[in-house]
C-alpha cells in the first residue's frame, strides 16, 4: 500500500466518520426526545436534513423511531467500508458480508456514543454540575434514559450517584459480548470500522 493509499484512507475515515456520527446523533437524539431547539441539535438537523429528507418520503419513521436516520447511517457506513477496501487493494466481500460488517459498525459506534456521553456526563457533574451550556444540557438528555432505568434499582445514597459505573459496565459488556464476537464471527478485519 503506497503512502498516497494510506493519506486517502485517513481522508475517507476522518470524514466519514465525522459525518456517521452525525447521523447517528441525529437518530439518538430523535429516540430520547433531546430538546430540537438547542444550537446543537439545531446545528446536527442542518447537516442531515438535505440527505434526509428525500430519503424520509421512501422510508418513515414509526414509533418515534427515525428509520431514515439509520438508513441513512448504514449506507454511509457501508459505502466508506467500501471505499477503504478499496484502497487497501482487495476485492470487495459479498453485499450481504458488507451490510453484516456495516451493522457491526454502527452498533460499536452507537456503544461508543453513548460512553463518551457518559464519560462527559460525569466530569460535567464534577466541573459544572448545574451548567445550562446547550452542549451540557444534550449530554445530560443523551444520558438520561440510559441512566434512569439503572437509579431505579440503585438504593439513594445521599447524592452520591453510582449509576454511571454500572451505565459503564453495561455498555463495556454490550461492546465485548455483541459487537466483538458479531465481528469475528462474520470475518470483519480489525481496524474498518469507523468508530471513535
Amino acid at each position: 500500500m503506497t503512502g498516497m493509499n494510506m493519506a486517502a484512507i485517513y481522508i475517507v475515515q476522518t470524514l466519514g466518520s465525522l459525518y456517521l456520527l452525525i447521523v447517528l446523533l441525529r437518530f439518538i437524539l430523535q429516540l430520547v426526545r433531546a430538546d430540537f431547539y438547542n444550537p446543537l441539535s439545531q446545528f446536527i438537523v442542518r447537516a442531515t436534513q438535505p440527505i434526509l429528507r428525500p430519503l424520509r418520503r421512501v422510508i418513515p419513521g414509526f414509533a418515534g423511531i427515525d428509520f431514515a436516520s439509520l438508513v441513512l447511517a448504514l449506507i454511509v457506513q457501508l459505502v466508506v467500508m467500501a471505499i477503504i477496501i478499496k484502497l487497501m487493494g482487495y476485492a470487495l466481500p459479498a453485499i450481504l458480508q458488507l451490510l453484516v460488517w456495516s451493522l457491526v459498525g454502527i452498533t460499536a459506534l452507537f456503544l461508543k456514543i453513548f460512553f463518551f456521553a457518559l464519560i462527559i456526563s460525569v466530569i460535567l457533574s464534577w466541573v459544572a454540575p448545574h451548567s445550562h451550556n446547550p452542549a451540557a444540557v444534550l449530554v445530560y438528555q443523551l444520558c438520561e434514559p440510559v441512566l434512569a432505568p439503572i437509579r431505579r434499582f440503585l438504593p439513594s445514597l445521599g447524592g452520591l450517584d453510582l449509576s454511571p459505573i454500572f451505565a459503564f459496565i453495561a455498555l463495556n459488556l454490550l461492546d465485548m459480548l455483541v459487537v466483538t464476537n458479531m465481528a469475528m464471527a462474520t470475518g470483519m478485519p480489525r481496524g474498518l470500522t469507523l468508530a471513535l
